[in-house]
Formats: C-alpha cells, sequence, structure tokens
C-alpha cells in the first residue's frame, strides 16, 4: 500500500521549498488536496514525481514545481473569484479552491467534465463550478475574473481570456516565445495587459493555444 500523505510531504519539503515555493497558504492547499486522486489508478505510485502526468489522450496535471511556482505567483486572495482553464480531471480546480473565495472551471472533454465534477463533489468543494465549453473561450458569462489560471503552456493568448480579467486582474500560464516555455504572469493595470516573465519552463501545449502555423514551401 503506498503512503501518499508522506509522499505529499516529500513534494512538498524535496520539490517544492527547495524551489521557492514559501507561500504557507500555498503549501497548505498543496498538502491538503490527494493528488493521486486525480490521476488515472495506474499512474498513482508516481503521482508526486516532478513529471507532467497524462490523464487523457494529449492533456496533462503539470509538474508540481511548475504549478506550485506558478500558483503562488498568483497572489491568490481569499475574496478572488478564479477561471480555472483546462482542469482536466480537477486537480488545479481543488487546490485552487482551497484558496479563492469562489472558482469557475472550464474542460471541453466530456469525459473529464464529468470526472472533475464527480472528483470534486467527493472532495466537497462547494464552491467551484465545473463548465463544458471551449478552453480558449474562458467562461464570459461568469467575468470578470480577479486571476485566471491555464493548465498549461500556451502559444497564444485569445484577447478574450484578457478582456474577462477584472482591473488588477492577473493571468497566469507558461507563455511559450519562440519554442521556449517562460511561466509568466499577465496584469491588467488601467485596461492595458502587461507581462512579468518568472522562470523557464517545459510543460506540454493546451490543445486550443497553439499558435496558427503558415504555410511552408
Amino acid at each position: 500500500m503506498e503512503n501518499f500523505a508522506l509522499a505529499r510531504d516529500h513534494m512538498i519539503d524535496g520539490q517544492l521549498k527547495p524551489n521557492h515555493v514559501t507561500d504557507p497558504r500555498v503549501l497548505a492547499a498543496l498538502r491538503a488536496v490527494p493528488r493521486e486522486l486525480f490521476v488515472p489508478k495506474a499512474l498513482r505510485g508516481v503521482a508526486y514525481v516532478d513529471e507532467d502526468i497524462e490523464v487523457a489522450p494529449g492533456r496533462f496535471l503539470m509538474e508540481p514545481m511548475v504549478f506550485a511556482r506558478l500558483l503562488q505567483e498568483t497572489r491568490i486572495k481569499d475574496s478572488d473569484l478564479v477561471l480555472d482553464i483546462g482542469c482536466a480531471t480537477g486537480y488545479s480546480s481543488a487546490v485552487l479552491s482551497e484558496l479563492a473565495a469562489a472558482l469557475v472551471a472550464v474542460e471541453e472533454v466530456p469525459e473529464l467534465v464529468e470526472r472533475a465534477k464527480s472528483l470534486l463533489a467527493e472532495r466537497e468543494c462547494g464552491n467551484v463550478a465545473v463548465v463544458e465549453g471551449p478552453l480558449n473561450r474562458g467562461a464570459p458569462d461568469h467575468e470578470p475574473f480577479d486571476v485566471i489560471f491555464i493548465n498549461g503552456a500556451v502559444e497564444q493568448i485569445p484577447d478574450a481570456l484578457f478582456d474577462q480579467l477584472a482591473e488588477g486582474g492577473r493571468l497566469a500560464c507558461v507563455h511559450v516565445v519562440n519554442g521556449v516555455g517562460k511561466a509568466s504572469l499577465f496584469i491588467k493595470d488601467g485596461g492595458v495587459i502587461g507581462r512579468r516573465p518568472l522562470f523557464d519552463a517545459a510543460v506540454p501545449v493546451l490543445p486550443g493555444f497553439e499558435r496558427p502555423r503558415g504555410f511552408v514551401f
């Protein structure tokens, strides 16, 4: 029998704290959520390894270190409304729900939507609403959001998502420019979007956020 609580402690003490994840609220949220429940049963033994874990074809839980550092940089307050894009099985939403007042999670794969709803209900995450729809559309019916968290790398960010940010709102993602991924925080200030690069990160690109490829002759 795997000791997942011990593995979770090792993830926090051995992976996250040495990599500058020090916010007590973030660490407590990560400690509270059993990551192993949100991955396929066959992969539960590696749930806490610092790697991206595929939970469905082409869909991943971000590696813990990138996820945690990006989460810390958003500085989520307990009064914030958060949009979680590409929630997959719901792990990110479960963690975010520990930090925010309320959360809208968007997922476009019907099987993942049902899985996320089931697991979040099991966890009694009563402040999360999971909605089905295109990831790159966001959730315009619920805007404005104080924080938008994108679960994966993006080559381009639709203006529609920036439009859903409240003034002073933050959008966190891994932004890929010229093939290089950089964890980034976008902040809306006076209606203008500014980008703050944070650290290098290599995670899979989320479907729907690829840059259109030009013709090659």
